[in-house]
């Protein structure tokens, strides 16, 4: 698959990006060596490859659930902007 100065002009009309000559010119150059990676790599054979999330197999080290810290609500209530004994006020953001 080619991408010509046409097709460029018309996926940035659609976009609403202007795009001058010469920008253009090398955005074709740029997606038209990108097509052709894409093309080797569709050439490749992955028939019997699983699919991976990661290249490292690894698994992730699992840890207990404990509680660290007992009763700091008034330590996390005294850096509330307006005092309130009960709850963390904040300024209102939504109008």
């Amino acid at each position: 698959m080619t991408i010509d100065l046409k097709t460029i002009k018309h996926i940035s009309k659609l976009s609403r990006i202007s795009v001058d000559e010469a920008k253009a010119e090398k955005l074709a150059g740029d997606l038209n060596s990108i097509f052709k990676f894409i093309e080797k790599l569709n050439e490749l054979k992955t028939d019997n490859v699983e699919p991976l999330t990661s290249v490292a197999e690894t698994t992730l080290r699992l840890r207990g659930d404990e509680v660290k810290s007992k009763n700091i609500k008034e330590e996390i209530i005294k850096n509330s902007p307006k005092e309130n004994k009960d709850f963390f006020v904040v300024p209102k953001v939504v109008e």
